[in-house]
C-alpha cells in the first residue's frame, strides 16, 4: 500500500487490521513516500509512486503479475476473474471498466469483440465522445485497476517520465502491447470526493442497498473493535445504521449512519447525517472538566439540529446547536470565517483540502477540531456560547475556543481481498 498525504490513521488501521500467521506469504506492506538517492521529491502520481517503489515490489521471487489498485473507491470483486480472463486473452495489461454514462469523469476505452483496446482517452470532453460508446450507447470507463505482466510494467514505467497511469501511461500502450478490457458489472463508486463518500454511505440505509455488506460468502474485513453493543434510549430511528459501541439518549435519527463510540445527547435530531464515531470513550471526569471549562463533551449536544451534514470523528457539538444548510448556498467558493462552501458543500478549509489530495450537494462537513456551540441573541458568553455566527444562512457558529491542531480521516475503501499494490 503506498501512501503520502495525511496518512498515519490509515497507516495504523492498516496494520492493526491484516495480521496474517506465520506460515504463510500473505502479507500487506505500508510504503510511504520517502527520499532516496534517485528520487527526493514526493509521489507525483499513480504512475509515479509506483516506479519509485519497484524495487520494494518487484523483488521478490515468483512474482509474475502486479495488481494495481486505487485507495479511494467502493466495490466487491473476485479479482481471479480478472487474471483467469488475463491469461485467456495472452493480454500484457488489462484494465478493468465498468458501463458508465457520466463519461467525462473516467478514462473512456473502445474495445473490439475480443475486448482488446483499440481506443483510450482519459476524461474526455463531452465534444470528444463521438465514436466511443458501446452499442447499447453507454461508455466503459477505467476504474483505474489495472493487471500487468510484470517486465510490462517494469519496462514501460522506466522507460516513460509519465506521472499517472491514466494520463500518461494506457494511452501510449494502445496498438503497441496487448492491451485488453474487463467489463465489471457489480457496484463501483469513486469515493474520493466530498459528494460521492458521503452519498455511498447514505445509500447503505436503504432497504436494499446497492452495495450489500450481509452478503456472507463474501465478508466486509476490518479492525475488531471488541466493543459492546450500542445502547439505545427512547429513541425515533428511522431506515439507519447504527454500529457499535453506541449511545443514543431519546434523540431522533433519519436516514443517517452513526459511527463507532459516538454519543448523542437528549433532544437531538439528526436527519441525513453520516457521523464518523469517536476513537475513544471519554471517562466521567472528562466529561466534568469539559463542563467545568465551557466546552461541549464530545458528541453531540441536546437539543443539536444536524442535516445532510458529515461530523468528523471526535467531533464535539454543543447543546442546542444546528447545522443546516438552510438558504441552499452552493457557490462554487465562499469562505465563512473559518469554513468553505465549495460546489454546496461546507466544510473546513483543512478537511476540504485533505479530501482533494485524495483524490454537488448541500452538505455540511465538520472537523473534529470544531467545538461548536449555538449563538444567543444577546450574544452574552453562557458554558458552549460562541461569538459570532456565519453569515451564509447554515446555522453554523465560529467556535470561541482557542483553535487546536485538526485529526484528519480517510476516504479510502478498497475491495476486500485486495492484496496487491495499491496506490493512494
Amino acid at each position: 500500500m503506498l501512501t503520502q498525504f495525511n496518512s498515519a490513521s490509515l497507516n495504523n488501521h492498516v496494520t492493526r487490521t491484516y495480521r496474517f500467521n506465520n506460515f504463510g506469504r500473505s502479507c500487506v506492506d505500508i510504503l510511504a513516500a520517502e527520499q532516496t538517492p534517485e528520487a527526493k521529491d514526493w509521489y507525483q502520481g499513480t504512475a509515479d509512486a509506483v516506479r519509485k517503489n519497484l524495487r520494494h515490489l518487484l523483488n521478490r521471487p515468483g512474482v509474475e503479475r502486479a495488481l494495481v489498485l486505487s485507495g479511494n473507491q467502493l466495490y466487491r470483486m473476485d479479482f481471479r476473474e480478472v487474471v483467469a480472463q488475463h491469461e485467456a486473452n495472452s493480454a500484457e495489461v488489462t484494465v478493468t471498466t465498468v458501463r458508465r454514462e457520466d463519461a467525462p469523469r473516467y478514462g473512456i476505452l473502445k474495445v473490439d469483440a475480443s475486448k482488446k483496446v483499440t481506443q483510450f482517452v482519459e476524461k474526455p470532453a463531452l465534444d470528444a465522445l463521438e465514436g466511443l460508446e458501446t452499442g447499447d450507447g453507454e461508455y466503459l470507463g477505467s476504474m483505474g485497476i489495472y493487471l500487468f505482466n510484470r517486465s510490462v510494467l517494469e519496462e514501460e514505467l522506466l522507460q516513460s517520465d509519465a506521472n499517472d497511469f491514466g494520463h500518461g501511461i494506457l494511452s501510449g500502450l494502445v496498438g503497441r502491447r496487448g492491451l485488453f478490457a474487463y467489463v465489471f458489472d457489480g457496484y463501483f463508486e469513486d469515493v474520493g470526493t466530498i459528494g460521492s463518500f458521503y452519498q455511498a454511505n447514505l445509500d447503505l440505509t436503504d432497504l436494499l442497498p446497492r452495495f450489500n455488506f450481509y452478503e456472507p460468502l463474501a465478508p466486509i474485513y476490518t479492525h475488531p473493535r471488541f466493543l459492546p453493543g450500542s445502547k439505545i434510549d427512547d429513541c425515533t430511528i428511522v431506515r439507519s445504521l447504527v454500529t457499535e459501541g453506541v449511545i443514543l439518549n431519546q434523540c431522533c435519527v433519519e436516514r443517517s449512519v452513526i459511527g463507532v463510540r459516538a454519543r448523542v445527547a437528549r433532544g437531538a435530531v439528526l436527519k441525513e447525517v453520516l457521523i464518523m464515531g469517536a476513537d475513544f470513550y471519554q471517562l466521567p471526569h472528562e466529561v466534568e472538566a469539559d463542563l467545568a471549562a465551557g466546552r461541549p463533551p464530545m458528541g453531540i449536544g441536546e437539543d443539536a439540529v444536524i442535516e445532510r451534514a458529515i461530523v468528523d470523528k471526535n467531533a464535539r457539538i454543543g447543546k442546542g446547536v444546528r447545522i443546516a444548510n438552510e438558504k441552499g448556498v452552493t457557490a462554487e467558493r465562499i469562505p465563512l470565517g473559518e469554513t468553505l462552501v465549495e460546489r454546496g458543500i461546507v466544510t473546513t478549509e483543512g478537511l476540504s483540502h485533505a479530501l482533494r489530495r485524495h483524490t454537488a450537494e448541500a452538505i455540511c462537513v465538520l472537523a473534529s477540531s470544531k467545538a461548536l456551540s449555538p449563538v444567543w441573541a444577546s450574544n452574552r458568553q453562557r458554558p458552549y456560547d460562541a461569538q459570532h455566527s456565519l453569515s451564509s444562512g447554515t446555522g453554523l457558529a465560529k467556535p470561541s475556543l482557542p483553535r487546536r491542531p485538526r485529526t484528519s480521516w480517510k476516504t479510502s475503501s478498497a475491495a476486500p481481498g485486495a492484496t496487491a499494490l495499491s496506490s493512494m
